[in-house]
């Protein structure tokens, strides 16, 4: 029976049915910034049929699904044969379908592919993250097979094609393929130099056999897996190499690959990550012996920007559902959004947002330009983007998840999904720590990184004196690297905060660029969100960052 008691009142509606990408204004005006005039037409059209799935009842439906029934281990069929397959719901499928489908691994066969591909996948990040693994994979995985032609011209054409083709057969005989990732064991983690899986040659001229466990496998439904092992030593050769395992060999049997069982993760629910066995598991070398982590470096590259925009996603997705909720609920005797308190909370977390997109999409383009001050600027860039943005992600998350109040704690608010989902990017392809040493190490050896740096930041000098300030405070930082490895974190946060003001001071509105200056880098700012001065335009920073249905 209805209940009588009481009418619902002042209940904001589901944020569905809009364009995640077209109200986006921050990520249009940098895809309009950074992709080539004549593309942009095909490309807004592109990514707002992106965006409105991704906003839609049906597609936020499966997310929740594929979110609720992660993936089941399967090690073996009826009859007891081993298999080692992984389960996934319908939902997921649909997803990751649609996922593949939006060219989210074709971006180096593309023209000004990276840009597009970045913002596809912010928005796509905004709909399941847990599809974003296999994608990033898949994507990242192109350059490092070109260190083998031959194997690029077999893989290539599978990994970047816009079908997906589930189930496990020789890629051969497969429209599209997935590519997983096998890199740190038990007792190296990111260390991979101290990895003992052991790469024995065969015969036949760069195949091998390898044998050993890795701790952690990504996307281990996948077709084709990039693995990290210590090749046997040999004449001129040995050490970390890489290897391409194939999940199904050419005659169509399977490849051994031993999944001992899924990893039971915080957040990523709907993704399988697994621990896996290799016993006699046949491989073909990928570039050189002992070059292996050189060969694989790229592909971490890409993942890492990756991460950095899958976190901007992420961020995206909770301010808006935080302000879209604003907007509606009333307390107090008018909207929350009007209440100058909640303004100034959601006014902090729309700058994040901003910067995270601004930052995220310049180093995509970075990547589309590809000459060597490009090169050099990603160089030191990611790792301090990665550094930064990802650590911002999850504290965001969380206090986008208090503006709905006690609603944001609830699993059907879809906010303790993204809460799960927040921490998750500063941890994979190198946690904190590691991005920070990477800056600092870029500094030390590689000169040019930190001129392509100074040149990028120089273009908005003189627009900003907190900018201005800022910049030579870190140069002065710099003229004693003596001990810099304690201060890597602060050297890190600061290379990132400060190209994300150059950024915005360059191209975003005034009043977005003056509140970012003013408390990330003028000290005009607490050390929770919502402490921004309240002389500032914060009304204008909330509606530029609110979703229209």
């Amino acid at each position: 029976m209805a209940g009588t008691t009481h009418t619902v009142t002042n209940q904001p509606p589901p944020l569905t049915g809009y364009d995640v990408y077209g109200t986006d204004r921050a990520l249009v005006a940098a895809v309009d910034r950074h992709l080539d005039p004549d593309l942009l037409d095909e490309t807004h059209g592109e990514l707002s049929a992106l965006g409105r799935a991704a906003g839609s009842a049906q597609l936020q439906e499966w997310a929740a699904q594929a979110d609720e029934n992660p993936p089941v281990l399967r090690t073996h069929d009826r009859y007891g044969h081993r298999v080692d397959e992984v389960d996934f719901h319908p939902a997921w499928h649909r997803l990751l379908g649609k996922g593949v489908g939006a060219h989210l691994t074709d971006a180096w066969v593309r023209p000004g592919g990276h840009v597009r591909r970045a913002a596809a996948f912010l928005v796509w990040t905004q709909v399941e993250a847990g599809t974003c693994c296999p994608l990033s994979m898949t994507h990242a995985a192109v350059p490092a097979l070109r260190a083998d032609p031959e194997l690029a011209a077999e893989w290539e054409p599978r990994l970047t094609s816009t079908i997906y083709d589930r189930g496990l057969r020789p890629a051969r005989h497969k429209a599209g393929a997935l590519f997983g990732m096998a890199m740190t064991e038990k007792q190296g983690g990111s260390d991979v130099r101290a990895n003992t899986t052991l790469a024995t040659p065969l015969a036949e001229d760069g195949t091998y056999e390898l044998t050993g466990h890795k701790w952690f496998c990504s996307a281990p439904m996948s077709d084709g897996f990039l693995v990290l092992a210590q090749a046997a030593p040999s004449a001129g050769g040995g050490g970390p190499t890489c290897f391409l395992v194939p999940r199904v060999l050419e005659d169509g049997t399977r490849n051994v690959f031993r999944l001992q069982r899924l990893k039971d993760k915080l957040g990523n629910r709907s993704n399988a990550s697994g621990e896996v066995e290799f016993d006699g598991t046949w491989a073909r070398r990928v570039g050189d012996e002992g070059r292996g982590v050189r060969t694989v470096i790229d592909m971490v590259a890409a993942t890492r920007l990756d991460c950095v925009v899958g976190s901007a996603g992420l961020m995206r997705q909770a301010v808006a559902q935080a302000i879209h909720h604003c907007a509606h609920r009333e307390a107090f005797g008018g909207k929350l959004v009007d209440k100058p308190l909640m303004r100034g909370v959601l006014a902090d977390l729309a700058l994040e947002s901003e910067a995270a997109t601004a930052l995220a999409l310049r180093l995509a383009a970075a990547y589309d330009d590809g000459g060597e001050q490009e090169r050099a600027l990603l160089r030191i860039a990611v790792p301090a983007a990665k550094y930064w943005v990802t650590k911002r992600c999850a504290p965001l998350v969380v206090e986008a998840a208090e503006c709905l109040g006690g609603n944001g704690y609830v699993t059907e608010s879809g906010m303790p999904r993204l809460v799960r989902e927040s921490p998750l990017n500063s941890i994979w392809e190198g946690a904190g720590n590691v991005q920070a040493l990477d800056v600092l190490r870029a500094l030390r050896r590689e000169p040019q990184a930190l001129d392509a740096w100074l040149r990028e930041v120089g273009l908005a000098r003189g627009a900003d004196h907190r900018l201005d300030r800022a910049i030579k405070d870190l140069l002065t930082e710099l003229a004693d690297l003596d001990g810099a490895e304690a201060r890597a974190r602060r050297l890190a946060e600061r290379f990132a905060l400060v190209l994300q003001g150059a950024l915005l001071v360059r191209f975003a509105p005034p009043e977005v660029a003056d509140a970012f200056c003013a408390s990330r880098l003028g000290g005009d700012g607490g050390s929770t969100f919502g402490t921004l001065p309240h002389s500032l335009d914060l009304a204008s920073v909330v509606e530029r960052a609110a979703p229209r249905l």
